[in-house]
This record gives C-alpha cells, sequence and structure tokens, in this order.
C-alpha cells in the first residue's frame, strides 16, 4: 500500500521571485533517428544538461509522450529500481545499449506525495521499462552518466487541464533544484510525414518539398503561446491550442502534446509572471514533423558548480 507524503510546503508568492528556480524544458523529440543523427536540436539538448551539471541539479523529472495509465485521475510514477530500455529502430544499438539509467526513488516519492496532496489517484509502477522518448533525451543531454531521474506517466484520457495541474503540482520541485522537462512534440502527426527518404536511404532530415501549410501555422502558433505568454495566461494558452482549427493536423494524436501543458503547469504560476518560453532550436524531421525546442526560465548567473 502506498502512504501519502506530506506536501513540501510553498513560500509566500513575494518570496518566489527573489527564490532561484530552475528553468523548464518542453523538448520535441521527434523520430527514434534524433537518437542517432546529429542536429541543432541535438546540441541544444546537450547544452542544457551542460547547464543542468553545472548548477547542481539533484534530479530530472520527465514527462513523455509514449507511457501512459487508464482510469479516472490516475498517473503512475516510476519506480522500477532496475528498469530496462525498450529497442529503438532505426538507431544502432550502439548508441543506447549500454547506457545505464538512474531510477530515483526517493524522488519518485517525493512526486508521489505531491501529486496526492493535490487530489490525483496516483501509483508507483515498479515494472516500467523505460522508453526511448525520454532516454533519447537523457543520452543527448547526459551522455557520460544519467543524473537521478524520475519518469511521470500521462493519462490516456488525455485531457490537457489534468496534465498541466500535474505540472503545476511538481513546480514546488523547481525550487529544490531539480529539473523538470516535458518531452513530445511542436508537430508530430505519423500519418502525415514523408516517410519515403527515411525507409529508402536512413535520411529523417531530406526536405524534397517544403512543410505543409498546416504544419507550418500550428508550429507557429506553439511558438506564439510559449513566447508571448506568461503566468496563469502561459497556462491557458497551451490548453486553448487544442482548439486550434489545424491542431488535429498536427497530432494525429494528442500524446505528444500532454507533454507541453504540463511544461505550462510546472512554469505558469503567478510567480512566474514575466517569465516566457524561447525558442532555442527546431529541426525538422520526415517533411512535417516540426521539432521545436522551447526553454522557460534561465539558471542564475550568479550560480556556481556544485562541488
Amino acid at each position: 500500500m502506498l502512504t501519502k507524503h506530506p506536501r513540501i510546503p510553498s513560500l509566500p508568492a513575494s518570496h518566489h521571485f527573489a527564490m532561484s528556480l530552475t528553468p523548464v524544458h518542453f523538448f520535441s523529440h521527434g523520430s527514434t533517428m534524433m537518437l542517432g543523427e546529429e542536429s541543432e536540436s541535438a546540441d541544444y539538448w546537450k547544452k542544457c544538461g551542460d547547464e543542468a551539471l553545472a548548477n547542481g541539479i539533484k534530479g530530472v523529472i520527465i514527462m513523455g509522450a509514449h507511457w501512459g495509465c487508464s482510469g479516472k485521475n490516475r498517473l503512475e510514477v516510476a519506480m522500477n529500481p532496475h528498469p530496462t530500455k525498450s529497442p529503438v529502430a532505426y538507431v544502432h544499438p550502439s548508441k543506447y545499449v549500454d547506457y545505464e539509467l538512474v531510477p530515483d526513488l526517493d524522488s519518485g516519492r517525493k512526486c508521489i506525495g505531491l501529486l496526492s496532496a493535490e487530489g490525483f489517484d496516483v501509483h508507483a509502477n515498479e515494472t516500467l521499462e523505460w522508453i526511448h522518448d525520454t532516454y533519447l533525451i537523457l543520452i543527448r543531454m547526459f551522455p557520460d552518466w544519467c543524473p537521478p531521474t524520475t519518469i511521470i506517466s500521462t493519462n490516456v484520457q488525455y485531457d490537457p487541464h489534468f496534465h498541466m495541474r500535474a505540472g503545476t503540482a511538481l513546480r514546488p520541485l523547481r525550487e529544490q533544484n531539480y529539473l523538470i522537462i516535458g518531452t513530445g512534440g511542436a508537430v508530430h502527426n505519423l500519418y502525415r510525414n514523408v516517410w519515403g527518404p527515411m525507409l529508402r536511404y536512413s535520411d529523417n532530415f531530406a526536405q524534397e518539398t517544403p512543410p505543409e501549410r498546416w504544419a507550418l501555422d500550428f508550429r507557429q502558433a506553439v511558438e506564439d503561446a510559449l513566447a508571448n505568454n506568461s503566468g496563469p495566461a502561459l497556462r491557458r494558452a497551451m490548453t486553448r491550442l487544442m482548439k486550434h482549427p489545424h491542431f488535429r493536423d498536427a497530432h494525429g494524436t494528442d500524446d505528444h502534446y500532454m507533454a507541453a501543458v504540463f511544461v505550462a503547469g510546472a512554469a505558469g504560476s503567478e510567480a512566474d509572471l514575466g517569465t516566457t518560453g524561447r525558442l532555442m532550436a527546431e529541426t525538422w524531421e520526415l517533411t512535417n514533423m516540426c521539432n521545436s525546442q522551447f526553454t522557460i526560465g534561465q539558471w542564475p548567473k550568479t550560480s556556481q558548480t556544485a562541488t
């Protein structure tokens, strides 16, 4: 039986402005080939990892797109002490098989406590096999060693407000030097990608024709929502995008967008007013898949490397 942990106390809003907060990342992980091929996005992921290590993070809290649980109000937290990796298509095994995963069970229990205190039906999952959407990002960010990591599931009802509230519940961890990441996709519709160059030539970056108008329009809508809103307005903007006329074109299924609203929850409180998202890198794949990389917030310029 799971025990409920006390919620980490929050300081008054006036204190949050003076408090150091870790940045939050929304990463579009793209196809599996993003693990094996070099790109501007991969370079940015590595830069973010270097900065996180230089600032002595306690660990990583990450929500991906490929692990979802069913049940009303239910979330799961990865608590497998010895997770394996699911195989990755189109990537040579040498790129990932020997990378040692480091699950953070103590921080997992902390996440369970925070989510439970906010009314989520949250459970430990002690058998999860980690999937490429999370360990692809970890390998690219931290190629030498994996920091302690906790994975949060999605809920397969894919309610954006539900996932936004999950990010909100975990926001206090930013005050404790945890790095919160959502890994999904800005434009990620497998049904509308152009697969020929990848299947014939293993070239996921071939752009024989420009992206279609719907992909460009929704990509711009995501950037506008993140770059032009902060605080609660950011949360509203990101959840509202699921009503955009091109949302279903850009997302054939809802799973890869939940990471975006999770991030908006973690970086969209009243204390985050004035801190907007920044588009830091972008990689188009398969003609119509847009892998945009966003960061909300930044590391304190006066921070020092942990000893």
